[in-house]
């Protein structure tokens, strides 16, 4: 299995906090460093010193870290034009030696986009889809790439420059019953099922490898991933600190949908993840500022893990 850390800078950190974050998720062992793909922060609290671009905070990653893989869990197709953001990953696949990965969603916080003047239509689906296409076609084409869709156009783009790596690793994820595992199946490296509990997550990965098999691909050949929330302590007093610290109760934090709980718990919950056939696990950690908990996570569990 791997294990990545999985944050949500919107909320109120700085590129700083994020750089040292991540060097400490390098350092400690884990996978990769992920973050989401927002410009406002959800729910109550100060945003400040406010938002940070994903792709560029990923960029300067690219050059202050040296192993773990980077990537957006997951970018928004309302964000970018797909032609500027297969340059963006591509360019950021370069500085970072070929570590990059792409997430890539529908977009889904209206309030955002409305916000900063972002259009928000209500079909997104079809503007996922083609910007999928675009970007493996742009990634792959031998010489130039056109494009003529119901929703972009591209006439003789250079499709430059190419990532580093032979193929991008792509996550695509949701709980959709039929649109979302047909994208997966065609498109993705990765599937991945976000704060979903147990009994959820084996029927979405049996739809999802049911649509592998109709669009004639090998499941073998897709990863399974998960991402949830986390909640890490080395005792309950510790463990409800941290779960104040984030604004939850303590005692909701031992959700089905969560990683939650003493070392031990956290083992044995990542243990029937693996059971159900998850290959990787995002642990969404919310205080950028309590490199505490990573370090615990980083030393009292993930050594463990390593040995299921």
């Amino acid at each position: 299995m791997e294990f990545c850390i999985f944050t949500e800078p919107q909320q109120g950190f700085s590129y700083a906090e994020q750089r040292d974050f991540a060097q400490a998720t390098e350092r400690l062992g884990f996978d990769g460093y992920f973050r989401s793909d927002h410009y406002m922060r959800m729910g109550k609290g100060s945003p400040l010193p406010g938002p940070t671009d994903a792709w560029t905070t990923l960029a300067g990653l690219a050059l202050e870290t040296s192993r773990v893989r980077l990537g957006t869990l997951v970018s928004s197709a309302t964000h970018r034009p797909p032609s500027i953001l297969a340059i963006q990953a591509a360019q950021v696949d370069a500085m970072s030696g070929g570590r990059v990965e792409l997430g890539l969603g529908t977009g889904w916080f209206e309030a955002e986009h409305r916000a900063y003047g972002i259009p928000f239509p209500a079909q997104r689906f079809g503007m996922l889809e083609e910007q999928l296409e675009i970007i493996t076609g742009l990634w792959a084409a031998e010489g130039s790439y056109s494009f003529d869709g119901r929703r972009y156009t591209l006439v003789d783009a250079p499709a430059l420059p190419k990532p580093v790596q032979e193929r991008v690793p792509i996550i695509v994820g949701g709980g959709g019953p039929r649109r979302t595992p047909a994208l997966a199946a065609r498109f993705a490296t990765e599937f991945n099922l976000g704060f979903q509990p147990e009994d959820v997550i084996a029927e979405k990965f049996a739809g999802v490898r049911a649509a592998c098999v109709d669009a004639g691909r090998d499941p073998e050949t897709l990863k399974m991933s998960v991402a949830l929330s986390t909640l890490a302590g080395d005792s309950e007093a510790e463990l409800s600190r941290r779960a104040a610290t984030i604004g939850r109760d303590p005692e909701a934090v031992r959700d089905p949908a969560w990683i939650a709980g003493l070392p031990d718990e956290i083992v044995e919950k990542v243990a029937r993840l693996r059971d159900l056939g998850v290959q990787r696990v995002y642990f969404q950690l919310m205080d950028l500022r309590d490199l505490d908990q990573l370090e615990l996570l980083g030393t009292a569990v993930l050594p463990r893990l390593r040995a299921l």
